[in-house]
This record gives C-alpha cells, sequence and structure tokens, in this order.
C-alpha cells in the first residue's frame, strides 16, 4: 500500500524542519549546513529510520532543477564589477581547470583502484568519467560557505572563487555527458567529434545565456504587472526558460542559467530587490531539498567497502591534483600571491553536483556505475569535513581575512535599499548616556550627510523632526553617507 499525500507531506515537513535545525547548529560549531542536510537524508535513509527512496529520475529531476535554481541565483549575486580584475583568472580555472583536475585524477584513480580493487576491473576511461563528475568545485557549496560564514577575503579571492564554483559546473557536465556517449557507444569513439561538441555546447550555452538574459530584462521592464508579487515568479520564469531553450539549441544549459543570471543580476528592472531575496530564499531551499534527496538514496552500508579507496581518492584530490591543476592554470598570473593560489586550491570543495552528476552515470547504466556513485558521495563527504570544516582557519592562517564589516543588520526596521543606492542604512538604540546634553534629537549632533527617518517607540513609528523629543530605549532608523563618522559619534554618546 502507497504512502499517502498526507503523511508523505508530513515526513517532508519534519526533514526541513531538522535540517534546518541542523544547519543553524552546524554554523555555530563551524560545520557546513550543507554536510548536515546531507546528514539528515542518510539518517532517515533506508539504512537509518527506514525510508525507501530509490528513484533515480526523480532524484536526476530534483537535482537538476535544484541546480539550475543556485546557478542562476549565483549569477544575479554575482557583482561584475568585481568580478572583472578576476575574470582571466575564473575562466581558465573553470575551463582548463576541470579539464587538468578529471585528466589527473583520472589517470590516479585508475592506478589507484587497480592497486585496491582490482577485481573490478576497472578501465581508464570507467575512471576518467568517475573523475568528471568530480573535477569542478561545487557552487552550491562555496556560495553557501562562503556566504554563511561571512568571510572577507582580501585580494579579490571572494569574487574569483564565485567566478570559479558558479561557472566551471558546464564544463565538468560536458565532460560527463561525453564520456558517459562514449562508454555507451558500442562503436569506436569519434574522439575529435566529441571535442568539438564540448566546445560547441560551452560557446552556444554562454551566447544563448547572455542574449535570453538581455531578452529577460527588456521583457520584465516593458511589462506592467499590478500584482507585484508576480515579478519574482516571472524572473524565475526567465530562469527555466533560458534552461529549457538552451537544452534545445544543443548547449549547456546550466552555463547559460549562470550567465543569465549573470547579466540580469547586473542590470536595472523593476522590483529587482524583492527577485533577489526572493531567489536567494528559492536557492536555500534548493540546496536542502537536493541534499536531502541525496541523502536519502544513498546507502552508508554499501560505503563502508571502499573506505580505503574513497580515502586515497580523497587525497590525491585535495592535496595533489586540484593545487596542481590550480598552480598549473594560475602560472601566467605572476602577480598572484603564492598564498592567495594555496587558498584557491584548498577551496576545491565538492558537493551536490559531483552526485547529481553520479546519479547521471546511474541513470545511463553505465558499468560499474553504483560503484562510482559511492566514490564520489564518499569523496563529497570528505570534502565537506576536511575542507569545508577549516576554510575559515586556513584563511586566517594565510592571513588573508579583512576585517569584518560592523555594519549591523536591521531588525526593527523591516525596510530594505536598493544595492544602486549607496547610502547606509543603520540603527542605533538611544541610552540614558546619550539624553545627558538634551533629549532632542538635533541635541544628538550626529555627524553630517546623516539623518534620521524613522523612530520606533513602542511599537510605535513616526517620522522625527529636529524638536522630536527622545526617550531612552527609542529605535532610530538612520541613513548615512559617512558610516565612519557616525560610528565615532555613537560611542562618544554611548549609543548602541
Amino acid at each position: 500500500m502507497g504512502i499517502s499525500i498526507e503523511i508523505g507531506l508530513l515526513t517532508l515537513s519534519i526533514l526541513f524542519f531538522l535540517s534546518i535545525l541542523a544547519g543553524k547548529a552546524g554554523y555555530r560549531f563551524g560545520v557546513p549546513a550543507l554536510l548536515l542536510f546531507l546528514g539528515v537524508g542518510m539518517l532517515f535513509g533506508s539504512d537509518g529510520l527506514g525510508i525507501r527512496f530509490e528513484s533515480i529520475e526523480l532524484a536526476q529531476a530534483v537535482g537538476t532543477m535544484a541546480l539550475c535554481i543556485i546557478l542562476f541565483s549565483g549569477g544575479m549575486d554575482t557583482k561584475l564589477e568585481e568580478i572583472k580584475p578576476v575574470a582571466g583568472q575564473g575562466v581558465i580555472l573553470a575551463t582548463l581547470g576541470v579539464l587538468l583536475t578529471a585528466l589527473m585524477t583520472g589517470v590516479a584513480v585508475w592506478y589507484i583502484l587497480g592497486l585496491t580493487m582490482a577485481s573490478a576491473g576497472v578501465g581508464l576511461f570507467t575512471t576518467l568519467l568517475l573523475a568528471s563528475t568530480m573535477s569542478s568545485t561545487d557552487s552550491a557549496s562555496v556560495f553557501s560557505i562562503l556566504r554563511s560564514k561571512g568571510l572577507n577575503l582580501k585580494n579579490n579571492l571572494r569574487p574569483l572563487l564565485e567566478l570559479e564554483s558558479g561557472s566551471n559546473d558546464p564544463m565538468a557536465y560536458v565532460l560527463t555527458i561525453t564520456l558517459i556517449s562514449i562508454l555507451g557507444s558500442d562503436a569506436e569513439p569519434d574522439y575529435l567529434m566529441a571535442a568539438l561538441n564540448l566546445v560547441l555546447q560551452l560557446v552556444i550555452g554562454a551566447v544563448s545565456g547572455y542574449f535570453l538574459g538581455r531578452f529577460a530584462v527588456f521583457t520584465i521592464n516593458r511589462l506592467d504587472i499590478d500584482n507585484r508579487s508576480l515579478y519574482p515568479i516571472l524572473v524565475f520564469t526567465f530562469c527555466i526558460f533560458i534552461f529549457s531553450i538552451t537544452y534545445f539549441l544543443k548547449g549547456n544549459g546550466f552555463l547559460a542559467v549562470y550567465v543569465g543570471g549573470l547579466v540580469i543580476g547586473n542590470s536595472r528592472f523593476v522590483h529587482k530587490r524583492s527577485a533577489l531575496n526572493f531567489f536567494d530564499g528559492m536557492a536555500w531551499m534548493s540546496q536542502l531539498l537536493m541534499f536531502l534527496t541525496l541523502g536519502l538514496l544513498v546507502n552508508p552500508s554499501e560505503l563502508i567497502p571502499i573506505i580505503v579507496p574513497g580515502l586515497i581518492v580523497s587525497f590525491i584530490m585535495i592535496f595533489v591534483t586540484r593545487p596542481l591543476s590550480v598552480a598549473l592554470c594560475l602560472l601566467p598570473f605572476t602577480k598572484m600571491a603564492k598564498k592567495d593560489k594555496a587558498f584557491v586550491s584548498w577551496v576545491g570543495l565538492r558537493g551536490a553536483v559531483p552526485i547529481i552528476f553520479a546519479i547521471m552515470v546511474l541513470a545511463a547504466e553505465v558499468p560499474h556505475a553504483r560503484l562510482m556513485f559511492n566514490i564520489v558521495f564518499f569523496c563529497t563527504l570528505v570534502s565537506l569535513v576536511v575542507q569545508g570544516t577549516t576554510l575559515s582557519q586556513v584563511a586566517k592562517f594565510l592571513n588573508l581575512v579583512e576585517e569584518p564589516n560592523k555594519i549591523k543588520g536591521l531588525k526593527n526596521f523591516d525596510v530594505e535599499f536598493s544595492d544602486e543606492i549607496k547610502s547606509i542604512t543603520s540603527e542605533l538604540k538611544i541610552t540614558e548616556q546619550a539624553l545627558e546634553k538634551g533629549n532632542h534629537l538635533m541635541d544628538l549632533r550626529l555627524p553630517e550627510k546623516t539623518i534620521v527617518v524613522m523612530v520606533k517607540r513602542d511599537g510605535l513609528f513616526f517620522v522625527p523632526n529636529g524638536k522630536t523629543v527622545l526617550m531612552e530605549n527609542d529605535k532610530l532608523l538612520v541613513i548615512t553617507d559617512d558610516y565612519q563618522a557616525l560610528s565615532e559619534t555613537s560611542a562618544r554618546l554611548g549609543i548602541k
């Protein structure tokens, strides 16, 4: 007898809630939330509390949809002015870096499996396919870890890492699909045609993403929709449209949605702030759903036989092939410091994307597909544990962390301003000390280019003027063009 929809929804809500709690606890203890999402899925899976989830097709569909949203959201959040100085390094790492990582790792894995699992009879092209699924830096992991930890990295490292991770999945995808077709072909593979198809997919994906992104901005600004809540839905519609159209054009849809998001996010369009907030939430929900699904799909008992080769492969990727590919790709950039290159090497995080690609291998019924899936899953866990949990510490050890932004977020005022407005919003809480030299707003002597636009008192809001009488515990919504002067004035007055 099948499970009723009500029980299914109840189970899903519990899984979501437990994952959110796990993510909150993980943030406090420095554990990547994505790793805990996986853990919750594995806990409730067939080897845990007994939820049986064996639908490869559904897992692939969930993963593809989630990855589209994550890449699109990552593109929208990426500022062109930030990535322009590192565009060369990012593009080379996202293309040549992925290719080198796949080749070197594939050869190494072929040799390792020959020593540790000779009875499996795994060939070179099979190990190259395995390596290709793990050759890209996972965008979901990088975006979530860098942003959730609030790392302010020096030397434009953060935009470089986000550009690489956001744009290198398409290269890994094309390599994976190409090798699947080669292994599944009974005839002699046409390597030249496969290489040309690889380049063609990337080119079509980039061009399609750019022009469809421009078309999306034009359409959004020309439509006059009475219900403003529909604008984020319209942007989401274009996200799916860009991926789908690019697929039918024989291009790479994942690259297209990232480029499309980049174009849309760096353009002006109506209700842009609400669309950005919508996709930020959608991206997190997609990551949660994707990692939960993948955790349910795996059988932890099947990971035990591949612990030794899995650890060796993980070690090779973390300490050998990833650093070597990064060093070769960044060789022309002589002005880039060695410690910067070392940190880029360390942020070679694996996440959901390799597992999604491994699911594609399962769906294609390639020989040794389940073995590859288990190795990829195990290597992902090792990467999240070893690299994900130490990312902040490595950045501090290499002296690459800048002073954190001390601007406090708004808690008492639910307002937001466009990123195009360079003024800074902050809130102040009036103390007894601040009222010692007068209780009128004008007595605070706030710095120039600073205005108080609203006051919250006992749950009520009102717009003040210079003669407004302030009271202890009043909250002030402040807009300033000189945050440093405001901070100094607040400290002098004893305002929190």
